[in-house]
């Protein structure tokens, strides 16, 4: 009788684990992995590059200065177009160098143009903080940061600084998944990352 209960017991333990799914637990790993692989973290950093003539502040901000010193850019003083005063407004344009680092970076059809998008970093996900669950829903913090992608994202994007973003997560019939639009409650993937403050 004895023997009969234990397999019971043991059967009855199978069948209960075997019906449960790896996305039923919300572990660290778990949430690690869905994170990482969601497709709003795994987005790169896009860098608005534009030439011709900027405003004395766009030409001296910080990315613009390193482009500079790198010699991808070089500038003429123009006077200032009505929409960019006051003077001094500069004329920009990549040198033989710019070309050459920027080009295979962008897409055939932006490259005439005077503002094109450049990749230059992608985040990584460097650990998994803290889990809050109450119910079907969790909040799970964790840390990342950018790592460039090219020797133009090398130049503009440090992967030094960390930050701290919180993820929500919702309970659905098929496991844990991460929120990537803005439930009742909570931000969307993409709202937290826009806000992630830099880790202490």
């Amino acid at each position: 009788m004895r023997k009969y209960i234990i397999f019971i017991s043991c059967l009855l333990s199978a069948l209960f684990f075997s019906s449960c799914s790896p996305r039923d637990f919300l572990t660290r790993r778990l949430a690690a992995d869905l994170i990482a692989g969601s497709n709003t973290f795994r987005a790169p950093q896009q860098f608005w590059l534009r030439i011709g003539v900027l405003s004395n502040k766009d030409y001296l901000s910080p990315e613009y200065v390193v482009m500079q010193h790198r010699g991808w850019i070089s500038a003429a003083n123009v006077p200032c177009p009505p929409q960019l005063a006051p003077p001094p407004c500069w004329d920009v344009m990549l040198t033989p160098s710019g070309v050459d680092t920027v080009r295979p970076l962008v897409l055939p059809e932006e490259r005439n143009k005077p503002a094109f998008s450049v990749p230059v970093a992608r985040r990584e996900l460097l650990a998994i903080t803290g889990i809050s669950k109450q119910g079907n829903v969790a909040d799970v913090a964790f840390t990342w940061r950018w790592v460039p992608m090219n020797e133009f994202g090398s130049a503009l994007y440090s992967s030094d600084p960390h930050y701290t973003s919180t993820a929500g997560f919702r309970y659905y019939d098929d496991g844990w998944r991460v929120v990537q639009t803005i439930p009742h409650s909570g931000q969307a993937l993409d709202e937290t990352l826009k806000h992630a403050e830099p880790a202490q």
